[in-house]
């Protein structure tokens, strides 16, 4: 398979977003949701910042308080020999106990634009354009999708809070202003994308709900009247036994629409933690029937700034765009910085194989 990645890639880095809180670092920009309005191709990069370390005995991390009328930003300065949490994943911080649950996260994220009027180089706003305004966001805003739904932008994102991770839903017609519209999915759940039509008189949407016992994290399908208000959930793709998507899988672009049916650029993990995309082909008329899918990955880890980073060996998008049977792929890399791959169309389709 032919995969074109940009040769000025990553195109947007750590180091090309200034800090947007005082005494912190931008550690990564990446995991964007893709939209293009008014001529423009528009990033939602999600960008996560921490304080700076300054000492090496503590990790800081920050987070935002919102039991006061006025929500304030919080500084945490954790002791690594505190028996209590481990410092082993640089995401997070866990609980050094019996049930390893997240104490909290390294950094917090909030979603940033940038701007590009050929679709490649992008400036970045200097102000975030959502940033955590609820208790349920108050770790932070992460991985938004974009759904076009006539004038409308519909921006579905990971909500983060010492409660779970919840889905977020805004909206927003010119992306100067937005409307919170509230959680559409409680905690644990996140990976959702938003189809952007109605079939059948219905919304549809992926999600990836996480089991704490029965089960694995894996692609669930739902319907809505409104948008709001999800139902119907029905389990759509699993995990294989072995190879590149034993360990979990997830939503990744919003799903776009082909003569063979809903085309999803999806995401998996092995239990190694390496993540790869795949693709998977959907009924038109009912999405909750898998018609094919990718036996290997469309996109695998390999160049240098996908391997290395803040934590390698990973791909993840969060959206693309078709012209002229040209698939532009935007994603994160190495939860570090944002790059850019084209593949044919046809080239991807021609890799499916019936289920």
């Amino acid at each position: 398979m032919i995969v074109k990645r940009l040769e000025k890639n990553p195109i947007l880095k750590p180091e090309d977003v200034p800090a947007y809180h005082k005494d912190h670092e931008v550690i990564g920009v990446f995991n964007a949701g893709v939209a293009e309005c008014n001529g423009e191709t528009l990033l939602l990069l999600r960008v996560a910042e921490r304080p700076v370390q300054t000492n090496s005995n503590e990790v800081k991390t920050t987070l935002i308080d919102f039991s006061n009328d006025q929500p304030q930003v919080r500084v945490l300065s954790l002791e690594k020999d505190d028996e209590r949490y481990d410092f082993s994943d640089p995401r997070t911080v866990l609980f050094n106990e019996t049930q390893r649950r997240t104490a909290y996260l390294t950094s917090l994220s909030y979603i940033r634009m940038a701007r590009s009027t050929d679709g490649k180089s992008f400036t970045v706003d200097e102000e975030p354009f959502i940033y955590p305004g609820t208790a349920a966001e108050s770790w932070g805003v992460e991985d938004p999708r974009v759904t076009q739904i006539d004038d409308t932008y519909y921006i579905q994102y990971s909500a983060i809070s010492d409660k779970g991770v919840a889905v977020g839903l805004a909206s927003t017609k010119d992306f100067v202003t937005y409307e919170r519209l509230g959680l559409i999915f409680p905690p644990e759940n996140k990976d959702v994308a938003i189809f952007p039509e109605k079939i059948n008189g219905k919304y549809y949407a992926l999600h990836r709900p996480v089991p704490k016992g029965i089960g694995q994290p894996e692609i669930w399908i739902a319907e809505s009247d409104n948008l709001h208000y999800w139902g119907n959930h029905q389990h759509l793709l699993g995990l294989s036994e072995d190879g590149w998507d034993n360990g979990r899988i997830g939503g990744g672009a919003v799903p776009f629409k082909t003569d063979e049916g809903w085309l999803e650029i999806y995401h998996a993990a092995d239990k190694e933690d390496r993540y790869c995309l795949g693709a998977v082909l959907l009924d038109l008329e009912d999405p909750s029937k898998v018609l094919a899918k990718t036996e290997e990955p469309i996109l695998s880890p390999e160049a240098d700034y996908e391997t290395n980073g803040f934590f390698g060996k990973v791909v993840f998008t969060c959206g693309v765009t078709l012209q002229d049977g040209l698939v532009r792929i935007y994603y994160g890399v190495s939860d570090t910085s944002m790059a850019i791959c084209e593949m044919q169309l046809d080239d991807i389709l021609s890799r499916l194989s019936d289920v």
